[in-house]
């Protein structure tokens, strides 16, 4: 299990999920902060601070793009339901620039979708060169939901983890850097979320009944994420855990983590193909 470590250490290191091993969620503390030793304000401060960093590392990869580096980084957001998927994709991909962001969120399969491969509507949905790829939810629903709502005969489901394997490694040989994040919420809070949900109008919108019926198979759930996050989990494509009933801790580790990557990228602005000197001075005889 993580443990909290000094605030400014690799969070890559402290909240990558062992490889080969066994994973058992009830093991990690979804309240607990590693890597984060200073409360919510200094967090939300320090969030508030890596968001200019960002979009400026953000704008050199969709600068890099546009002169043939075929570099980019795909956030995938996987959680339970009320885990911060789309409070992920507000406050802390909003600070990025739209024109270099690729948002998509998978629901139900459409008819046309389901008519082709699981992976089909996933490939048509990554980012582009010099793009930051953001799913939420994934081609892991086909080992989650598919698994416990039994939507497919169990060999199929199994064989899905080596196409997820597969598809994955391909995606790092092309150059997508991989930042696979699983918000980890206790049961407890869920229930409360879901609870405010109700007491507030203006979010039933977010509520669906069947939002409880979902809840009451907790348990297999879990063992699908604990299956998925052992099987599917490369040095190239690693998971990483980031315990999700605080908030203010869940956004500051994800841009932590993006800042991370994106940083070892080290992406830079393309040089002009022109003769800077000589355009200024054409700009400078014009009247």
């Amino acid at each position: 299990m993580p443990v909290a470590k000094k605030s400014g250490e690799d969070l890559r290191e402290t909240l990558r999920l062992p490889l080969g091993e066994r994973i058992e969620l009830a093991a990690y503390d979804a309240r607990a902060t590693p890597g984060f030793a200073d409360g919510k304000q200094a967090a939300l401060t320090d969030t508030a601070r890596m968001g200019g960093r960002l979009a400026g590392l953000q704008e050199r990869l969709w600068a890099a793009g546009t002169a043939g580096d075929r570099r980019r980084v795909l956030l995938v957001l996987q959680g339970m339901d009320t885990s911060g998927k789309g409070g992920t994709v507000k406050h802390v991909i909003g600070q990025f620039n739209p024109a270099g962001c690729r948002i998509q969120a998978f629901k139900a399969p459409s008819e046309e979708e389901r008519a082709h491969d699981f992976l089909w509507r996933v490939r048509r949905a990554l980012p582009g060169p010099g793009e930051i790829g953001i799913f939420d939810r994934s081609h892991y629903e086909d080992v989650l939901i598919a698994r416990v709502r039994h939507l497919a005969p169990p060999a199929e489901i199994g064989s899905r983890y080596g196409l997820i394997n597969d598809f994955e490694r391909e995606l790092a040989e092309d150059g997508v850097t991989l930042v696979k994040c699983f918000l980890h919420i206790s049961h407890d809070e869920q229930k409360r979320r879901l609870l405010r949900r109700l007491d507030r109008p203006d979010k039933h919108w977010k509520f669906d009944p069947t939002d409880i019926a979902e809840r009451a198979l907790w348990p297999a759930y879990q063992e699908a994420y604990e299956l998925a996050l052992e099987h599917c989990a490369a040095a190239h494509a690693p998971w990483y855990l980031v315990p999700a009933d605080r908030k203010w801790y869940r956004n500051w580790a994800i841009s932590r983590l993006l800042l991370e990557h994106l940083t070892a990228l080290g992406p830079r602005y393309p040089k002009g193909a022109f003769d800077v000197a000589a355009c200024r001075e054409q700009l400078l005889r014009q009247a």
